[in-house]
Parts: C-alpha cells; sequence; structure tokens
C-alpha cells in the first residue's frame, strides 16, 4: 500500500512539472523587460517541482552562523546535471552554463528566459566576455551561480578552478558563497558521458535520491590581494570538504 501511494504521488509530481513546463514556456513569450521582472520567482517555483517529479530529497546543510549576505556569488561543486535545477531550487540566482545550454529543446528556453548566462567554452573572446558580464551583474545586484571547475567534472573535483567567479566577486566587492554538494548515490547522479534524459532517469530511479548541499561561511573578497589569492583559498577549502564528506 505504501508503495502505491509513492508511485501515485510521483505521478502527480510529474503531472505538475509537465503542466509548469507549459506555463513557462508561455512565460517565455513575454517581453523581454517584463519577462525580467515576473520570470524569477515562477522559475523557483519550477526548479522545485523538477526536484519533486525526479523523487530528489534536497537538503540545506549551514555551517555556519548568521544569515545568508543579501548579495553573493555563490560556487560549488559540480558532480551532477542536478545542481542546474538544485541549486536555484534552493538560492535566488543567475547562472552560468555552456553555450549549446541555450539551444536545448524546453530547458533551454526556460535559462534563457531566467536569465542565464551563457559561455562558449573553447572560445577566449567569449569567456572574457562572460566573465564581464559576471562582473557587472554582480555589481548591479543579481546573485550568482557558478561552477568554478568549467563544467561536470565527475563526483571528485577536476583539478583546477577557473578564474570567472573570483574575478566577479574581487571586481564587484560581492562575498562568495561556497557551496559543497554532495551525493549519496554518487554514481547514480555523476554526470558523465550519458545523455541528459537518461542521467534523470537514472537520478528519478537512484536507490537513495538524497542530496545535501553543504553552506559554509561567506568569503569576503576585502580579505584578499587579489582574485587569484581567493581562487587557491577557496580551492583548498574545497580540497578538505572533499575529504571529510567523500573520501
Amino acid at each position: 500500500m505504501l508503495a502505491l501511494l509513492k508511485l501515485l504521488w510521483r505521478l502527480i509530481a510529474v503531472l505538475e512539472l509537465a503542466l509548469f513546463t507549459l506555463l513557462m514556456l508561455a512565460l517565455a513569450q513575454l517581453p523581454t523587460a517584463l519577462i525580467r521582472r515576473v520570470y524569477p520567482l515562477p522559475f523557483r517555483a519550477w526548479c522545485r517541482s523538477f526536484v519533486r517529479a525526479l523523487g530528489v530529497e534536497l537538503r540545506l546543510h549551514q555551517h555556519y552562523r548568521g544569515s545568508l549576505p543579501p548579495r553573493y556569488v555563490l560556487i560549488a561543486n559540480h558532480p551532477s546535471a542536478f545542481e542546474d535545477i538544485g541549486i536555484p531550487a534552493l538560492f535566488p540566482v543567475r547562472s552560468l552554463a555552456k553555450a549549446e545550454v541555450a539551444d536545448w529543446w524546453i530547458v533551454g528556453r526556460v535559462a534563457v528566459a531566467a536569465g542565464t548566462l551563457f559561455v562558449k567554452r573553447e572560445s577566449s573572446d567569449s569567456r572574457k566576455a562572460a566573465t564581464q558580464a559576471l562582473v557587472d551583474a554582480a555589481r548591479s545586484g543579481s546573485n550568482l551561480a557558478l561552477y568554478p571547475e568549467g563544467g561536470c567534472k565527475g563526483r571528485r573535483l577536476g583539478g583546477r578552478f577557473f578564474n570567472g567567479a573570483f574575478i566577479a566577486s574581487y571586481e564587484s566587492g560581492v562575498p562568495l558563497l561556497p557551496v559543497f554538494l554532495h551525493y549519496q548515490a554518487q554514481e547514480r547522479f555523476e554526470w558523465a558521458d550519458q545523455h541528459l534524459l537518461y542521467k534523470l532517469w537514472q537520478i528519478a530511479t537512484s536507490p537513495n535520491p538524497r542530496a545535501d548541499y553543504h553552506v559554509f561561511e561567506p568569503i569576503d573578497p576585502a580579505h584578499f590581494e587579489s582574485a587569484e589569492a581567493m581562487k587557491e583559498h577557496a580551492h583548498r577549502l574545497y580540497l578538505g570538504w572533499q575529504k571529510r564528506f567523500l573520501e
């Protein structure tokens, strides 16, 4: 009986997501100026609906005293496709994504309307333009969500961090908000070379679909001499958290 109720709940969640997605696509047709005002709140609600449809138990762990800063540049490790909805489900942020995402069926349209910034990773000119766009967005009051590994690198850190998030924080004066992501069923959530739909199916059928998002003390750029120094400090922190949570 319990299994039947769980199945019914998942079916209702999937139906809710399907209907919600139609609404989001309709809202994406509004004039650009209006989209910027009305889209962020329903986008976060849509992300939470997506989380429910996948059956993921998303938990937030705050490892410091006090409240979130009013503005921040959130950084996180990037083991899975799930954080593209998990992060905005919990935080009011604009994300940076690879340019190809804008062309994805349905998800791309929603991402564009949500104010996602895009970058062609193989183009140095695009990376420079994206970094400046991040700085401008942070200065204008947007909270940002960035993955300094430069893409999904698996369940372990990819070896180095890229500069964009740290330049955005340092030049805007907006603090970094470090979040370490830990999925209990690491292999099911890890995004390697699978098709996105297959990966979502793996997540939805995971035997332990729990996602733990650990939020640590904000990092004030005023305490560092350069964005490079911030990057090195953050990388050391993430190596320590990786050892704490994954090893």
